[in-house]
């Protein structure tokens, strides 16, 4: 028995504490990406998007350009290769593209890892090296290589186009019916019957429209005709499909043999047979096409229907391929749980701080109020049931109850004492006292003064409530405008549209209104409570005047 736990002690020792092993030390900060494939087979050397933003990703802890990300593959030991497309440090977005060596449907655990924090590392970045050996042209229309391909071929397109910041995955071309040129290469040359794959991304700024997605030496050749899609391949033509106006699609077509095929958006849109041609010269891109493009790849191979499938999901707005779970050692979450109220605040702009902090103030002040104020009350209503029951006992004997007893919170006592005060003005020694009806008359109008007074007194700062009750829903609602308004100024700067950019952001500035609403709630029950019980004391301070005032005059009036 001692041997098998002096086993089992040692079996624990030697076991990671953690899922995570540290693939290196110098590096502060660890995530883990998980894959979640879809497709039907395995795919490989495929590059993967990996978008960042605030949250998902600490900018901060990071360099600002970029220099220390690395990913590391699932054995902790293997740098996959990666290319930065886009890495805006100050608006807190990054798009960049990493090589992984294999994407299986069938593995439910695969994953790698994104290490950053160390202020000493210098780039890796390997833009040649992320695109598999099969893909001759990668442009990704970025603002600051906008004609260069990233693949390892090196071409430089040339034209006229601008660059439309917020699009599909980083930067796009904005083409306004003038083609632009990928010179020729024997990298995208085509030889008679080879495998061949072209794809893009394509946002029609309106349809239906005539224009030219891909031309080379009028022997392949892809056109939008009207709603759909055309391929002409020789004297052979296929189409099928329909585009949609002002929305990302992603469409590309295939030669394998004397087979083509269409895609959009990852699915069959016509296949048939196709001429067998070279194709060697230039290739014109966008002639007569009006709206966005991005990511352009051309390929030596046909790709697989998976490969254009997990494409289009995966580069999408809506991918769910990678999932970037929460650092390791993060306090209060487990493995794969986000820390959603962390990566509310971490999102919060300055001006929903400014309101958040305004509104903190106020439920602060709500809370004394209340607490305040509770309390007076409560100990009014104490005193006051204590004088009332000896007030109403008192028979004949209606001028001494100010001996014998304290009620120091009693607004019915103070009313009394008020009265009191000015019928011992109107005593005179070794009389009887006799009061007049004009003598009556001033004892109610100084007991009514009091009676107003104690009312004040009561209702004092519950104006502080209101205010809580009615300005803090509109101050939250300012926070969350301005936020929105911020966000989406952001967004348009920075060029990055996707929903894991923007949701964040959204989410952060809501915060503000419900900042406001939970200020303005409690307020408005305490608000509600504390009337009510006001009102009971105020109802009995007249009830008691009216009282007090009639049994004066029966005793003591002429």
């Amino acid at each position: 028995m001692k041997k098998l736990l002096m086993l089992l002690g040692l079996m624990i020792g030697l076991s990671p504490l953690s899922g995570f092993s540290q693939w290196n030390e110098d590096w502060g900060s660890q995530k883990k990406i998980k894959v979640e494939a879809k497709t039907a087979s395995a795919v490989s050397d495929y590059a993967v998007v990996v978008r960042l933003h605030s949250g998902n990703f600490d900018f901060l802890s990071a360099n600002i350009d970029g220099s220390d990300l690395r990913f590391i593959a699932a054995d902790d030991k293997t740098e996959l290769k990666h290319y930065i497309e886009k890495y805006d440090s100050a608006n807190e977005l990054a798009v960049i593209w990493v090589k992984l060596p294999k994407i299986d449907p069938t593995d439910k655990d695969a994953y790698f890892s994104l290490y950053s924090g160390n202020e000493k590392a210098t780039a890796s970045a390997d833009a040649k090296s992320t695109w598999d050996l099969n893909t001759v042209a990668a442009f990704n229309f970025a603002e600051k290589a906008l004609f260069q391909d990233s693949s390892s071929t090196g071409l430089v397109a040339s034209g006229e186009i601008a660059v439309q910041k917020a699009a599909l995955i980083g930067e796009a071309a904005v083409l306004t019916a003038k083609p632009f040129v990928i010179p020729a290469n024997p990298a995208v040359k085509r030889p008679a019957g080879a495998g061949y794959t072209w794809s893009a991304w394509i946002k029609p700024a309106s349809l239906p429209q005539q224009a030219t997605l891909y031309n080379q030496s009028d022997a392949v050749v892809l056109k939008i005709d009207g709603l759909k899609l055309s391929l002409n391949v020789g004297a052979n033509n296929i189409s099928g499909g329909e585009i949609k106006p002002a929305a990302w699609q992603h469409v590309a077509f295939t030669l394998d043999g004397g087979k083509a095929n269409l895609f959009i958006n990852g699915v069959s849109a016509g296949t048939g047979d196709a001429s067998v041609v070279d194709a060697a010269s230039d290739i014109k891109i966008g002639d007569g096409y009006t709206g966005e493009m991005d990511q352009l790849e051309i390929a030596n191979v046909a790709r697989s229907a998976d490969w254009l499938k997990l494409t289009a999901s995966s580069q999408g707005m809506d991918s769910q391929l990678l999932k970037i779970e929460a650092s390791e050692g993060d306090e209060g979450e487990e493995e794969g749980e986000a820390n959603y109220i962390g990566i509310l605040i971490d999102s919060l702009t300055l001006d929903a701080k400014i309101v958040i902090a305004i509104l903190a103030v106020m439920f602060a002040i709500s809370v004394w109020v209340m607490w305040s104020k509770a309390a007076l009350v409560s100990r009014t209503d104490k005193d006051n049931k204590k004088f009332l029951a000896r007030f109403q006992n008192a028979g004949n004997d209606l001028l001494s109850l100010d001996k014998g007893g304290k009620y120091p919170h009693s607004t019915l006592f103070k009313l009394y004492a008020a009265g009191l005060r000015e019928i011992r003005k109107r005593e005179v020694a070794g009389e009887s006292l006799a009061l007049s009806g004009a003598s009556m008359d001033a004892i109610k109008a100084a007991i009514d003064a009091d009676l107003v007074r104690e009312t004040q007194r009561q209702n004092s700062s519950m104006v502080l409530l209101t205010i809580a009750i009615s300005g803090g829903p509109f101050l939250g609602l300012l926070g969350t405008v301005v936020g929105v308004m911020i966000t989406f100024a952001a967004i348009a700067e920075a060029g990055d549209v996707n929903v894991n950019a923007i949701a964040p952001g959204i989410a952060a500035a809501l915060l503000a209104t419900v900042a406001g609403l939970g200020v303005a709630i409690p307020a408005l029950f305490g608000y509600n409570y504390l009337a009510s019980r006001i009102k009971n004391i105020t109802i009995a301070m007249q009830i008691f005047v009216d009282e007090f005032v009639t049994r004066t005059a029966e005793l003591y009036g002429k």
